[in-house]
C-alpha cells in the first residue's frame, strides 16, 4: 500500500543525514526556521508554537532531543513517549519540514551546522538564554520568542494525570 504521506522522509538521525537537503533548500533561497524541544506528550502549546514558527519562513526544522537527552534534562520516567512516537507525531504535521534528532542537552552544535535564518523558542527564555542565538545573529539571522499558550505544559499534563482519582 502506497501511503499519501511518507513521514519517515522528514526524520533524520543527525545533521549529516540531512545536510544535502539543507544545501538544496539554501540554494533555492528558502527561509529556514529552526526550533527545538523534547516534545514529550505533544499538546496544544506545541502545536501553537510550531504553527507560529512555520509562519516565520518557508521551511521549518525541528531539533528533537533524543530519549537519553530528555531523560538527562527532565529526569527519571521521561520521556513519556519514546523517540519513535515523538518523531512520528511531529512528522505528521504538514508544516514541519524536517526533524533532526540530537543527543546533547542543547541544540547549540546543530544550530551552528544549520545556521537558520530564524531561531525560535518560547518566551519563557530571554534571547540571550537561547542556545545558538549568537551563531544565528552573527550570520545575520533573527532570534524570536513566541508567547506560550497559558496553562499548557507537559509537566502540568503529567501532574493532572497523576492526580486523577
Amino acid at each position: 500500500m502506497k501511503l499519501k504521506y511518507d513521514l519517515k522522509s522528514k526524520i533524520f538521525d543527525n545533521y549529516n543525514s540531512f545536510e544535502s537537503i539543507l544545501k538544496k533548500w539554501k540554494s533555492d533561497k528558502e527561509k529556514i526556521v529552526f526550533t527545538n524541544g523534547c516534545f514529550d506528550l505533544i499538546h496544544l502549546g506545541h502545536l501553537d508554537s510550531l504553527l507560529k514558527s512555520s509562519n516565520l519562513g518557508t521551511k521549518l526544522i525541528v531539533g528533537l532531543n533524543s530519549d537519553e537527552s530528555v531523560r538527562a534534562l527532565k529526569g527519571k520516567g521521561r520521556p513519556i513517549l519514546n523517540l519513535e512516537a515523538r518523531t512520528t507525531l511531529l512528522a505528521a504535521f504538514e508544516f514541519v519540514d524536517a526533524i533532526i534528532i540530537f543527543s546533547e542537552d542543547t541544540p547549540e552544535k546543530l544550530i551552528s551546522q544549520i545556521i537558520p535564518d530564524v531561531l525560535v523558542k518560547g518566551n519563557e527564555y530571554a534571547i540571550h538564554e537561547i542556545a545558538g542565538h549568537k551563531t544565528v545573529l552573527k550570520h545575520g539571522g533573527e532570534v524570536k520568542t513566541l508567547e506560550l499558550v497559558p496553562g499548557v505544559s507537559t509537566t502540568e499534563m503529567i501532574n493532572k494525570i497523576k492526580n486523577l482519582d
